[in-house]
């Protein structure tokens, strides 16, 4: 333990990552949970609207994580050796995959809105309030493939500042423009949970623009011209879409996954989706440090094992877990003895409140499970590249097991919402038994960027 903290060299590269990731999705969770405490104002109607209507944005981000984390693995391994050109084709086939991708979930926002929600709930004043909530935010959907390409580019070579500053000039306007267009304040009209998406539309496109401005104007390792992106060749192309298709093909799988469980969730009850949402809204503020450490992770085990130092990138990696049990052990407390004066901020029913004050029970007790999940899967085994293994342990245990064991609580024996959402720890619990043997192993490690020689520009 005592060498551990003796590792300068460790904690001063760690602390220069973590900290301006951990502002980014500081932001990122802080808008989310006064948007939703801000609609939670409106009644369990809004909410449940609000919810299910971002599970099109969710899926595609975390469709966009996967093509980030993808593109990731090589940028950082790349970045090991200084090898700008091959960078950048990697940033070109990022875009391209996620401009396509986003193209289809906008038709699907714009055009299929309605349909799309009736597979969440029955409840037409839901669907109808959430279809309208769609139609809006479905408009700046095609940003978020730029901002995502632009972001890892810039990250996994050192440039951690930049996004972050944009992104919390971005969402700090967006939170201001919530409340405004939300309640009606500062002369503008109350648009109820319509004006949150108008709010979010605009920060996307404000910090799309900024950010491939700022990497342009300062000639970033991202600032390439049309043809450097598309310089990439068939074997080139083929090998990068082999290590970043499992990942991709992982978050899909993994994200259509937990959007099922939101269909459960919204088949029990409105009150139940109104529960988990609120629930939520809190898990993303605590995953904040885990969502920083797994990137930082990321980006120092997969430097090292771009400089060819294997033996340092599995200590990182063992670090990095002791870290992350320490932090989630703490949270996890802390979730605990503070659901109740959480939850007053929000205007719910006595069913609602209690729902969701046994939801954050049992959350705050598996958040150990879930951050150890996140770290190993994401900073460690995508990391070495081991992107087919490490989607297999992400997403087999979600479809064989939480699924199926969600699925019987609430249609077989009519469980409520929490004993519900308990079942759907089981899968967390798979995952986590069969990463830390992966990661044990060491056969996840391998050394992508030995595969391309250093281009020179």
């Amino acid at each position: 333990m005592h060498k551990f903290f003796d590792d300068k060299d460790f904690f001063s590269t760690f602390f220069r990552l973590w900290m301006p990731i951990a502002s980014q999705q500081l932001i990122f969770a802080l808008l989310n949970f006064v948007s939703t405490m801000m609609v939670g104002q409106l009644g369990e109607t809004s909410v449940a609207a609000f919810s299910l209507a971002n599970q099109i944005i969710f899926l595609l981000q975390l469709f966009m994580f996967g093509i980030g984390s993808g593109a990731a693995i090589f940028v950082a391994q790349f970045w090991g050796k200084r090898d700008v050109p091959n960078i950048r084709r990697v940033l070109g086939i990022s875009l391209i995959i996620g401009l396509a991708g986003a193209g289809i979930f906008s038709i699907i926002a714009l055009v299929f809105p309605a349909q799309t929600l009736a597979i969440y709930s029955s409840d037409p004043a839901v669907i109808a309030l959430g279809s309208d909530f769609l139609r809006i935010v479905g408009l700046g959907y095609l940003a978020v493939p730029i901002t995502n390409s632009f972001t890892v580019a810039l990250r996994s070579t050192g440039n951690v500042r930049a996004p972050v500053v944009l992104s919390i000039i971005s969402w700090s306007l967006c939170a201001v423009m919530n409340y405004a267009l939300i309640f009606g304040q500062f002369g503008m009209p109350a648009l109820g949970i319509h004006g949150s998406a108008i709010a979010s539309t605009i920060a996307r496109g404000l910090e799309c623009v900024s950010l491939v401005a700022f990497a342009y104007l300062t000639h970033s390792v991202a600032a390439a011209r049309p043809r450097e992106l598309l310089a990439f060749d068939r074997p080139f192309i083929l090998s990068v879409i082999k290590t970043m298709l499992p990942v991709v093909v992982n978050e899909i799988l993994w994200s259509t996954g937990i959007s099922l469980y939101s269909l459960i969730y919204g088949r029990i009850g409105t009150e139940s989706v109104a529960a988990v949402s609120i629930a939520a809204s809190v898990e993303n503020l605590a995953f904040v440090p885990f969502i920083a450490v797994a990137n930082s992770a990321a980006i120092m085990i997969g430097n090292r094992i771009g400089a060819d130092e294997e033996h340092k990138a599995m200590t990182y990696a063992k670090q990095f877990l002791t870290m992350n049990l320490v932090i989630s052990t703490l949270l996890g407390a802390i979730i605990f003895f503070s659901a109740d004066l959480i939850l007053r901020f929000y205007q719910i029913d006595a069913i609602t409140h209690e729902y969701a004050r046994n939801v954050l029970t049992i959350m705050a007790f598996a958040l150990i499970i879930k951050a150890s999940n996140m770290l190993i899967i994401v900073g460690v085994l995508r990391a070495g590249g081991d992107s087919r293994v490490s989607a297999l342990i992400d997403v087999s245990p979600l479809w064989l097991v939480g699924l199926p064991a969600a699925a019987l609580g609430a249609f077989v024996f009519g469980w409520p919402v929490y004993w519900v959402y308990l079942l759907t720890i089981t899968d967390e619990a798979c995952k986590l038994t069969l990463a830390l043997w992966r990661m044990i192993s060491k056969r996840w490690i391998n050394n992508l960027a030995q595969q391309h020689p250093v281009t020179e520009p």
